[in-house]
């Protein structure tokens, strides 16, 4: 009952006596409106009459509809979009150069850039270019109405949004950050400074690390044969032995680069390399910080991880989730330090002999975490290098 009546009213059916159906209804209508919750209640002496006001349509932007006129109504008409008169043109409402600037970008905008205006990304974009090429260049604003989609209201929101296009927001390009995969945090300027870090990388029965200096020159390069890890229940004692013999033959750097695997917790088939690999990388950590940390409390730590996965994009090595081996970028790396005068990374003569052989492809290398040692050096000081 409710309902229908003030479907009649806003089809502007104010009056018992013009109601073409029922006016009892429309009595009982307003009393309802007019009791002590109404829409129209007026408690004595405090309000001042209450006058219609006129709403536009939403959908054609010409027919008016009226409505109470509380404040909060008259703020509302007073920043609403153009006013819409029965007598005027949608060209009325803006001046000769507004209307230059609106038809100049409707009529030679391509469709990508039409999509960049308010309301016209997607189908109306793709309507106003077929438009376009049927009935040639739009003659007024009016006509942008003919466009499917584009009706009065959709044109309006338009033509301002031409008129004062948002701000457009500068972006900036990604580039992958050092504190991506560095942990934990260090400042740049440390990082830059640094003349020498020691690359380190854990395998299952063994770890190798790489020496290299900020010039790309390999200082030292080795591994080690660890013959405790894997057996029985994990002793730490066993491990401390092996690590802490690995950990005495370390040349002294700037910094301590230790591998950060990336083993999905979903498998778990390898839970004991996981555990392996954790025990590993805490007695490194333990190991090396004390016997570098400087008192001063604003001194970096010495010891850092580097995610794997991070030198794996680097090289190109990461299928998937998965990293395939570095072999065969560590071999052309070797290669051009002997036949390019200015190589990407410079090994002396005596190691390109030593390891000339150990990168060979075909069944598991036997050098996969020298490799990888000296791919996470060279990734390090890339990395770097681009992100600055």
């Amino acid at each position: 009952e409710v309902g229908y009546l003030i479907n009649c009213f806003t089809h502007h059916i104010y009056s018992e006596n013009v109601c073409p159906h029922s006016g009892s209804l429309w009595t009982n209508l307003k009393n309802k409106l007019r009791g002590q919750y109404g829409l129209f209640y007026q408690p004595q002496g405090s309000l001042p009459k209450l006058e219609f006001r006129y709403l536009n349509c939403t959908c054609c932007w010409r027919s008016r509809i009226p409505v109470a006129g509380f404040e909060t109504l008259n703020d509302t008409l007073s920043s609403s979009t153009t006013p819409c008169d029965d007598n005027k043109s949608l060209d009325a409402y803006y001046t000769s150069e507004q209307r230059g600037v609106i038809l100049q970008l409707l009529n030679n905008a391509a469709e990508s850039e039409l999509a960049a205006v308010k309301l016209l990304r997607g189908r109306k974009s793709v309507n106003i270019v077929e438009y376009r090429t049927r009935n040639g260049p739009f003659k007024n604003l009016e006509s942008v109405t003919n466009v499917p989609l584009l009706k009065h209201k959709s044109a309006v929101i338009v033509f301002n949004s031409i008129l004062n296009p948002p701000e457009k927001k500068e972006k900036r390009k990604v580039k992958i950050q050092l504190a991506k995969f560095i942990r934990p945090e260090v400042e740049r300027t440390w990082l830059e400074e640094a003349n020498s870090i020691v690359s380190i990388v854990c395998g299952v029965n063994k770890i190798a690390w790489a020496h290299m200096d900020r010039g790309m020159n390999v200082l030292e390069w080795k591994h080690e044969d660890c013959h405790n890890f894997l057996k029985g229940t994990y002793m730490a004692s066993a491990y401390l032995d092996d690590i802490s013999s690995v950990v005495s033959h370390l040349p002294t750097a700037d910094f301590f680069v230790v591998e950060k695997t990336s083993i999905s917790l979903q498998n778990t088939a390898l839970y004991p390399v996981m555990a392996h690999m954790r025990t590993v990388e805490a007695m490194l950590f333990a190991l090396l910080e004390p016997r570098y940390t400087q008192p001063d409390n604003t001194a970096p730590p010495k010891v850092l991880n580097m995610m794997r996965t991070a030198v794996g994009r680097h090289f190109g090595l990461m299928v998937g989730d998965s990293r395939t081996s570095g072999a065969q970028a560590m071999q052309q790396m070797m290669t051009e330090s002997v036949t390019q005068k200015i190589p990407r990374v410079t090994f002396p003569h005596n190691l390109l002999v030593k390891y000339r052989n150990s990168f060979q492809m075909g069944g598991r290398s036997r050098g996969e975490e020298l490799c990888d040692a000296m791919l996470q050096a060279v990734a390090f000081y890339e990395l770097l290098s681009e992100s600055s």
